[in-house]
């Protein structure tokens, strides 16, 4: 489908699969673990209470119905603003994390129970932790976790040792996401209206890939692409563009992506394609791009748009099953086949 597609097509019915929750829907995140016939996803609540929750669910593609386990739901304090599975499940316990006022770590036990098993704080002087705006699991290296908080700083733990390996003020302004390229490198995007890139090995500096045009104006997401590291995708607060960037020319995007007619909320690179990423905002479109190896001069039209009931506000694209994506708006999870 995505090779012909135009842009107006919708997933037909019969690829399109809703999840209604009791919650409203922020946080994501398919599993990677291959030993699950059906696709396991967790999702979590986003209420502005202390008592949240995580359930994890299964869809079978056979019978095209949801599971919900209630041994596997679990409370969590405050919104998490980010699930990820553990990305190398086969050399490790079934392991989930999630990032709200601590990054937790949580293990599910013969898909029949789970409990937490870590707690950490990044702050080193308070019991009290500032809050964690997002996270990332690297993949080469998956004892580290990268967290971004709006203390300005990025920590980087070993979470099998629970320590942290090192902690960076990375910002003049909150941090709101942060993404690893490399085993010992991870970039992070900021209310102050960076991109910067760290390597572990030079704490001391960083390198500047881009700054929003109107100063100050933040960057709230950043995505790294996994197929080929010279690519990187960002957005900006209010606007309708996804801005891609190319590490080695900073400063001047490759491309703009602004065919949304409101603000993106979301964006994740195709797992299994270096030139494909997909896009999700407040005009309830999720909009797949394949870029181009030269962008013309008109821009670039998306390859399909998937119109939903309203504002998306999150999506993941399955690594394991990369023909299915998973977008979550109100209360509502949608799955669809590309």
């Amino acid at each position: 489908m995505m090779e012909n597609s135009t842009q107006e097509s919708n997933p037909r019915s019969e690829n399109l699969f809703t999840y209604d929750s009791p919650f409203p829907i922020y946080a994501m995140a398919f599993s990677s673990s291959s030993s699950d016939k059906s696709h396991r996803i967790a999702v979590g609540s986003y209420l502005e209470d202390l008592n949240n929750k995580v359930d994890i669910l299964s869809f079978d593609e056979e019978t095209s119905t949801f599971g919900t386990h209630p041994d596997l739901s679990f409370d969590h304090p405050y919104p998490p603003t980010k699930l990820m599975f553990h990305p190398k499940p086969q050399s490790s316990p079934d392991l989930l994390a999630s990032s709200g006022d601590f990054l937790r770590l949580w293990e599910i036990k013969d898909n029949s129970s789970i409990e937490q098993k870590l707690a950490l704080n990044n702050s080193k002087t308070s019991e009290f932790c500032s809050p964690l705006t997002s996270f990332d699991w690297n993949q080469v290296e998956p004892r580290r976790i990268g967290t971004s908080s709006i203390d300005t700083t990025c920590t980087i733990w070993d979470v099998e040792r629970g320590v942290v390996e090192t902690q960076l003020i990375a910002h003049d302004k909150e941090v709101y996401d942060i993404a690893w390229g490399e085993a010992g490198v991870f970039a992070s995007v900021s209310a102050d209206g960076s991109v910067r890139v760290f390597d572990l090995r030079d704490k001391e500096h960083s390198t500047i890939i881009y700054e929003s045009p109107q100063p100050d104006t933040p960057l709230l997401r950043l995505a790294w692409n996994k197929q080929d590291l010279r690519y990187m995708a960002t957005i900006l607060m209010d606007s309708n563009k996804v801005v891609i960037l190319d590490i080695r020319s900073p400063t001047i995007p490759v491309a703009e992506l602004d065919r949304h007619r409101a603000s993106v909320n979301a964006i994740a690179w195709a797992p299994h394609s270096p030139r494909h990423i997909c896009s999700a905002g407040d005009d309830a479109q999720a909009l797949i791009w394949e870029l181009p190896t030269v962008a013309g001069p008109d821009g670039i039209d998306p390859i399909l748009a998937y119109s939903s009931v309203s504002e998306i506000n999150q999506l993941q694209w399955s690594v394991l099953q990369p023909d299915w994506i998973a977008i979550a708006f109100a209360s509502k999870m949608q799955l669809f086949k590309v």
